[in-house]
């Protein structure tokens, strides 16, 4: 059975998409920015940068297959995740959605288009994607919910 935000995503294709998410009480057809995912040439520098200058938390910080992601709350909205695997300067937008493969299906009929195949996070599966300026984005779907050893709730 297809939940109903799935199903009035999917209708949206047939329907203006503003109609569609206001009957789903959304205001658009992704959840919410979860993380910036910044590149970081220096990740230990940077995140003494966020949490001794500028009066960031450390949430979490992982070292895993010679990365280091460390993951900081400056305030609201969403997790600042600095990366040494990502170059720097780069930030990629993600976004949570309810459901990978009901969204991706739904924005592939729309021209949508990934760059290369979903891939993995602790928290779940992604897709990356560019805007037509080249603006990195991603959509994620939570399926690993307290992997991290953190609840919803601390990374909002």
């Amino acid at each position: 059975m297809i939940p109903a935000t799935e199903k009035t995503f999917q209708s949206s294709l047939s329907n203006s998409w503003s109609e569609e998410l206001m009957s789903k009480g959304k205001t658009a057809p992704f959840w919410r920015l979860r993380y910036l995912y910044m590149g970081t040439s220096n990740v230990q520098k940077d995140v003494d940068y966020y949490t001794k200058v500028l009066g960031a938390k450390k949430v979490w910080d992982i070292s895993s297959f010679d990365t280091r992601v460390a993951a900081l709350r400056l305030g609201e909205g969403p997790l600042l995740l600095l990366a040494d695997h990502r170059p720097a300067p780069s930030c990629i937008l993600i976004f949570q959605v309810d459901n990978l493969k009901t969204i991706s299906d739904a924005l592939r009929q729309r021209g949508w288009k990934p760059e290369g195949e979903q891939f993995e996070i602790p928290e779940g599966p992604c897709y990356r994607f560019n805007d037509p300026s080249g603006n990195l984005l991603a959509l994620l779907q939570i399926t690993r919910p307290n992997v991290l050893g953190i609840t919803s709730e601390e990374t909002e």
